[in-house]
């Protein structure tokens, strides 16, 4: 006899899942005896946390482009699934949730365990449902995948206890009421209209100086967006969701933007008389031109976001590849070709001032920027990066350079700590054939990072040998994003009691449990472990101890931050080395007037 639970295993199959992130309980084991029957298929993947299912479910949504899958018991295991759900959700990303309930009989009065789930999840979910009885599985399954591709996020299925065990009726009654669903799904092509592209292609046309900000929804527009820039002579900035929209190696990609931005995007976008956002919702308005300087245009595929971040002009809806083709007839070269000159010169002049940075160590430590600098000529073809949230974050964004190929992506709009690792486990269980690599600060990675080394030895048949899965763990003892935002947002000095964490052996600990762990202390042989730990299997622990008063700079100074970080300053016990570092590292942007040092 097929129980509830065994159909809906099957209708995750024709729905295209194979991969699902599952934490057990006994409110879905109805569920677990159904994958045992299927041969697990779908895998049921076991992370050490609900919450790190949830964010490989996004991950897998962000690196395939398919449906991300994750599954919890009742009451305290769904609770744990929403900070990866808003992850998804922030994101734009189509994941399903499948979580239990006690049984129907229980409900209402305050039986154990008992949480109001569809309460729970109605805010993180674009569609949220509980199957109450067996015919209504099909439908409610079938309209959870069609939500959440739909509307680019995360829909959650509740089943009861009793009804996953309950006898399966995958061909509802036919009778008044009955719903008869069915697995498909199209992606639709959306365009503007013409009208709008005209005006849209009238002021792009006009505009002298053009800079182009693209996020992640310009991912699959890459021949289009350098078409376009081309045409424009403009040059494009990313915003970290859009890191992988294009590569790099492209002499106008002028990299990130806002606080952990290049000096180049800054330039760019800060001197403007068109923004042309594609793709993106970069929520920063203090790093876009004042407003009445530029006019904008914009494509975004959603049309409550259009407009909601800079004013306007010419308001695309519609999908960033379709659009740019419909656009790009219209667009006339620009035969000027000054404004993309200096953007060029000004990203050369930044790749300067990176490695210049990037090679200043302090009292015999590593300077952080020199662990992601080393890295970037070592980068594998093919490679997926992710990052978790933290000062390693700057130093991921700005000394990365992706070559075309490569995949990288983070918590962006939620900006939480703690998807690096998971995101990484994740990206290696979709393509075991890519080497993956992952940058978590030492406070993320004992926040739950560690505990996902454990779910790397439960399955080192798959994460392990190579191409290597690596986990960059930054060690500098310190909560060191927060740190400098007390000091250059609240004007307080570091306040220890919060931000001190103790120092812990990742590498060793990645040996106690059977992987690989390679530590780094010195700063002449940062490239050596990077070669080490890239040539070798995985999983690996690559920990490298490092300088926590290496300030991240930011483009372009603002006043009242200066401010504020200044008083803090003369309050905080590492003042003079925090002087130090910070008055040479902002030196590299004067190195023309520097004695003895000429243009290169």
């Amino acid at each position: 006899m097929q129980k509830v639970s065994d159909f809906v295993l099957s209708r995750l199959r024709e729905w295209g899942v194979h991969r699902v992130f599952a934490y057990p309980g006994d409110g879905i084991n109805g569920l677990l005896g159904a994958f045992e029957r299927a041969g697990n298929n779908p895998e049921f993947i076991q992370p050490r946390h609900e919450e790190m299912g949830a964010f490989m479910a996004c991950a897998h949504a962000k690196f395939t482009g398919q449906v991300g899958c994750c599954m919890a018991t009742s009451g305290p295991g769904a609770i744990h699934l929403l900070n990866g759900l808003y992850d998804a959700k922030l994101d734009h990303q189509p994941v399903v949730a499948i979580v239990g309930q006690q049984k129907r009989m229980s409900l209402g009065v305050h039986y154990q365990q008992e949480v109001a789930l569809e309460v729970l999840f109605a805010d993180v979910s674009t569609y949220v449902q509980t199957v109450m009885m067996p015919a209504q599985a099909r439908s409610v399954i079938d309209r959870a995948f069609k939500m959440a591709l739909t509307e680019r996020g995360v829909a959650t299925v509740v089943i009861p206890e009793d009804v996953q065990e309950s006898p399966a009726e995958p061909t509802p009654p036919k009778e008044h009421g009955a719903v008869f669903s069915s697995v498909g799904w199209s992606k639709p092509r959306i365009l503007p209209n013409e009208d709008e592209l005209r005006k849209a292609a009238g002021i792009l046309n006009e505009g002298q100086r053009v800079a182009m900000l693209i996020g992640q929804g310009a991912a699959r527009a890459g021949a289009e967006v350098v078409e376009a820039a081309e045409l424009l002579g403009a040059g494009v900035a990313k915003a970290l969701l859009g890191r992988d929209a294009l590569p790099d190696t492209l002499p106008f990609v002028t990299g990130p933007i806002g606080l952990l931005g290049s000096k180049a995007s800054d330039e760019m976008v800060m001197n403007c008389d068109v923004l042309f956002m594609i793709g993106t919702s970069f929520p920063y308005g203090e790093w876009l031109p004042p407003e009445g300087q530029a006019k904008g245009v914009e494509i975004n595929i959603d049309g409550r976001l259009i407009g909601m971040r800079y004013p306007i002009q010419a308001n695309l809806i519609g999908d960033s590849k379709e659009t740019l083709r419909a656009l790009i007839p219209m667009l006339k070269r620009k035969s000027d070709r000054s404004w993309r000159e200096k953007i060029e010169k000004d990203v050369r002049e930044w790749d300067r001032i990176l490695a210049d940075r990037a090679s200043q160590h302090f009292d015999g430590q590593i300077n952080p920027q020199a662990v992601a600098h080393e890295l970037t000529p070592r980068l594998p073809d093919g490679c997926i990066l992710t990052a978790d949230s933290g000062s390693s974050t700057n130093w991921w964004a700005r000394h990365i350079a992706l070559r075309e190929g490569m995949q990288a992506s983070l918590s962006g709009t939620l900006a939480t700590m703690g998807p690096g690792t998971p995101y990484a486990i994740a990206a290696k269980f979709a393509y075991p054939d890519r080497p993956v690599i992952a940058f978590v600060g030492d406070g993320a990675f004992q926040m739950n990072g560690m505990n996902e080394m454990i779910t790397c030895k439960r399955y080192i048949d798959r994460l392990g040998g190579s191409p290597p899965l690596v986990f960059c763990v930054f060690n500098n003892q310190d909560l060191n994003q927060v740190t400098w935002e007390q000091r250059a947002e609240a004007g307080d000095p570091r306040f220890p009691h919060s931000q001190y964490i103790p120092d812990v052996p990742y590498a060793r600990y990645a040996e106690l449990l059977g992987l690989r762990g390679i530590y780094c202390d010195e700063p002449g042989k940062v490239g050596q472990s990077w070669d080490e730990a890239l040539n070798g299997p995985g999983p690996v622990v690559l920990e490298f101890k490092v300088d926590s008063e290496i300030p991240p700079i930011p483009p372009h100074t603002m006043y009242d931050q200066a401010k504020k970080t200044t008083k803090a300053l003369l309050q905080d016990p590492q003042l003079a080395g925090i002087a130090v570092r910070g008055t040479r590292q902002k030196l590299t942007e004067f190195y023309e007037a520097l004695p003895g040092r000429g243009r290169r």
